[in-house]
């Protein structure tokens, strides 16, 4: 059994003085990262938003942004630590502020050059613009949005022709590798930190201020520094690396499905050469986000800008094969339901763009839903996270009209009644509730925790902790714990007379639903009963012997020929 590890219990050394710390922007990197870094090192973090409703939220029970076990962090750094603030004063936060994290939005160019691939860093400059406006002393300004390469320059440049008399900057480069739905975990165990800066004795200093940080719960060998350029390019390449893995496994679904070979296990048997691995190759109805696509966009642009057009066409082949990917699912279902969904009731479990974030953008199901709506299908939605006023701007903004929208698509309160006397469920988000693989019960869920017997403090169980102790208590006073999958220890542990929890009890980490009774959907279906799996979460013999049909993302029809050629 190892140690438990220093970011397990965060100890902040009293006489250690907090350093003074501020956050441009509250969104999906913004809030986790200040929380993460007001809770696990002795820095005081206020982050700062011009949207009065999403700083209301932050400080309240109800966060605008779900990820598994923030809410636990946030509530003890702010309430309990008192290390973490949000406000709207943006000028006081930038004026006693230290060190500024800008973690602004970045969207793709809606007009003008760069249109529909370049960065629109109108947010970053206004940010900058800020910081040189109020500063009146030192600042270190950390570009931790998503950028182009060399927007740290003009970073610079802004703030040495902005800036008052005698007042000096540096700026680095943080890139954030956040996976959205893990953003907490990925937070206190990150692979790798990267930390860009100017290579001057003032820019070195400023990257050592910003390493020393880090090492408060991050091992030294994780934190890596180098230039300015290749920190923002860094961010940029892993995302589209990651996009291209799963457009490469999306594109073999599709020869998957035409000749009657499986994709999960052409998969597995291509993520288990070393030099490949396992990892994003699960074939999908198509990538979302917020990253992928736009940092492929990213990189298209900047190879245009420098002339390397072929180096562009192979990014933008990625984005195309996303594209037809998704536009290939929603054939199949109409293929499937007899050429003809108008009139017809469809069912979609899920339209965050993957489990456990509240996430939307970019995610299949806008598309899906859009081209169902078209065929004029009866869409009902559910979705255990995401809101019904998000799902209709993403599709208003999507281009659905809004008589559209009222007319033909519906946001239910849960799976059932969404499936009640549907034609067809396409499960697009897989979430586990939706799967019928295996049960979830108060011993088995799949959550992240470490249990310790109180009479041996030292010992820690093999798993991965994402908070420190708070509340020690008996099993019997718990309704249920997260149990890693296949732990055994920890059910030996669970006869023990008493335990000690490392971090929150089940209302603190993901809300693991009961699965969905599939029995119970199928009772109150139209036949035949279509399930389009755009996830492949679902155990197929066991739904077929429910009297599903069952079509899989990889998989050949099992009821007549495969519904699309090639060409």
């Amino acid at each position: 059994m190892e140690e438990i590890h220093k970011s397990v219990v965060p100890a902040p050394n009293p006489a250690e003085k907090a350093v003074k710390v501020t956050c441009l922007g509250s969104g999906f990197v913004g809030g986790p990262m200040s929380a993460i870094m007001a809770y696990m090192s002795n820095l005081d973090v206020t982050v700062v938003d011009v949207n009065h409703d999403r700083i209301a939220a932050w400080n309240s029970s109800a966060l605008p942004v779900y990820e598994p076990g923030l809410d636990f962090i946030v509530s003890s750094a702010r309430d309990r630590l008192q290390s973490l603030h949000f406000s709207t004063d943006i000028d006081k936060a930038i004026d006693e502020a230290e060190i500024i994290f800008v973690c602004v939005n970045t969207p793709t160019k809606s007009n003008g050059i760069g249109k529909g691939a370049g960065a629109d860093l109108s947010y970053v400059e206004a940010a900058t613009r800020a910081i040189a406006k109020v500063a009146t002393a030192h600042k270190i300004v950390i570009e931790k949005s998503t950028v182009p390469c060399r927007t740290a320059e003009s970073i610079r440049e802004i703030l040495s022709a902005n800036a008052k008399p005698g007042v000096r900057f540096d700026v680095l480069s943080n890139p954030e590798f956040l996976a959205e739905g893990t953003a907490v975990e990925d937070l206190l165990r990150p692979e790798r930190i990267i930390i860009g800066s100017m290579p001057t004795p003032s820019g070195r200093q400023a990257a050592k201020v910003l390493v020393d940080i880090y090492s408060h719960w991050v091992p030294r060998d994780r934190i890596i520094t180098m230039n300015l350029w290749s920190a923002e390019l860094s961010k940029l390449a892993a995302n589209a690396m990651l996009a291209q893995r799963i457009s490469s496994v999306n594109a073999l679904s599709a020869i998957c499905e035409a000749t009657g070979a499986n994709v999960e296990e052409v998969s597995h048997a291509c993520g288990l050469d070393s030099r490949i691995g396992p990892g994003m190759l699960k074939a999908g109805p198509g990538f979302g986000g917020s990253c992928f696509q736009k940092d492929i966009f990213n990189i298209v642009y900047l190879s245009e800008s420098l002339h390397l057009y072929e180096v562009a066409e192979y990014w933008r082949a990625i984005i195309k094969m996303n594209e037809y990917q998704k536009e290939r699912f929603t054939k199949r279902i109409i293929t499937c339901l007899h050429h003809n969904v108008s009139g017809k009731k469809i069912a979609i479990l899920g339209f965050a763009f993957k489990k456990n974030t509240s996430d939307t953008r970019e995610s299949p199901a806008i598309t899906l839903v859009r081209n169902l709506v078209a065929e004029r299908a009866q869409i009902a939605i559910y979705d255990p996270k995401v809101k019904e006023e998000q799902i209709g701007v993403d599709l208003l903004d999507d281009g659905l009209d809004a008589t559209a929208l009222t007319t033909y698509v519906k946001v239910c309160v849960s799976a059932y009644a969404a499936c009640e006397a549907a034609d067809a469920v396409v499960v697009i988000t897989e979430w586990d509730e939706f799967s019928n693989k295996t049960e979830i019960t108060p011993v088995q869920i799949s959550g992240k925790i470490d249990v310790l017997r109180v009479k041996d403090a030292n010992t820690r169980l093999p798993s991965k902790s994402l908070l420190h102790a708070q509340e020690p208590g008996a099993f019997a006073k718990l309704n249920s714990l997260f149990i890693p999958k296949g732990t055994e220890k920890i059910r030996e542990l669970l006869a023990g007379d008493s335990i000690h929890m490392i971090g929150p009890t089940i209302s603190n980490l993901p809300d693991h639903r009961l699965a969905l009774d599939w029995k119970r959907i199928a009772e109150h279906m139209r036949k035949p009963r279509y399930v389009f799996d755009g996830r492949n979460i679902l155990d197929a013999s066991k739904l077929e012997s429910l009297g599903f049909r069952v079509e899989a993302i990889g998989r050949a029809t099992s009821y007549g020929p495969a519904p699309y050629e090639i060409n």
